[in-house]
């Protein structure tokens, strides 16, 4: 068993130091400012930590009530609900976003039931429309929204997952003592089970928002890969390899790696001082 997780634990290294020795050997000092100093590629950095942050936020409150549901009660329809929320994870990433395009913007739902009306897109810019600054358009695919979507749609469903299971170690017993005490349902769930969920919760979060970071596909046929507008961090390898700058599309996926490494201990650090406080 030591001798199986030694060598995926190699793989894993080696891919890292691969890319570390490969942009020592290939790129320079100065061309490594360059590639940092890129307007794009800054721009690329902001709207990356900006839909990530957003996305893991949205997750976790949609995984927690739903995976909270999974957990503790049984319904009609649970097996079907169950297997529907893991369809982002199982489909094919072009699929999804092929999907959310033809939902908000090529296929207005209410044909669905006979009915003409205007699309998803159409009714988010008369609604934002008149709150957008001069200049910009109010609308989802192809925009800023679309890759917050995008990132959203896999990676709440990982978050749920990760609720679900975590529901599921959490004894109910505390939150029915809670609720013989005085508590009603809502008291009961956010004084008591919340807060030993929480160990779950910043799971959900940290998987959520690298999995938000990682994700291409569904941004590249729902959003695009606009220059300055949508290309986020995964997007701008595929921008750098396209045009044949292997070095570049190094250098930024060494940033991806940095900016979850440090996410990840950062959360691992907060979490531990948490539990600490929690304990005193």
């Amino acid at each position: 068993m030591i001798g199986i997780a030694v060598m995926y634990l190699l793989l894993i290294g080696g891919m890292l130091m691969a890319d570390v020795f490969y942009s020592v050997s290939n790129v320079g000092w100065e061309e490594f400012k360059a590639i940092l100093a890129d307007e794009y590629i800054q721009a690329s950095v902001k709207l990356t930590l900006f839909t990530c942050t957003v996305t893991a936020l949205l997750s976790v409150v949609v995984a927690l009530p739903i995976g909270y549901l999974l957990s503790r009660y049984d319904f009609r329809g649970k097996a079907l609900i169950d297997a529907v929320l893991d369809i982002p994870i199982v489909l094919p990433p072009l699929v999804v976003g092929l999907s959310l395009l033809i939902l908000f913007n090529k296929m207005p739902p209410w044909e669905w039931i006979g009915i003409d009306g205007p699309s998803f897109e159409e009714m988010f810019g008369k609604i934002f429309g008149p709150f957008m600054p001069e200049g910009v358009d109010a609308g989802i695919t192809y925009k800023v929204p679309a890759v917050i979507l995008a990132q959203f749609t896999v990676a709440a469903a990982f978050a749920v997952r990760t609720m679900r299971n975590t529901f599921d170690q959490i004894s109910p017993r505390a939150e029915q003592v809670a609720l013989t005490l005085g508590c009603n349902r809502a008291q009961a769930f956010f004084r008591v089970v919340v807060p030993e969920a929480w160990r779950g919760i910043s799971t959900a979060g940290t998987l959520a928002w690298t999995r938000a970071m990682g994700e291409f596909g569904p941004i590249l046929v729902f959003a695009g890969t606009i220059r300055g507008r949508t290309e986020v961090l995964s997007s701008s390898v595929f921008l750098e390899i396209s045009i044949g700058n292997l070095e570049g599309a190094v250098i930024v996926s060494l940033m991806m790696v940095t900016i979850a490494v440090v996410v990840l201990i950062a959360v691992r650090m907060w979490d531990q001082e948490s539990r600490k406080k929690f304990v005193l």
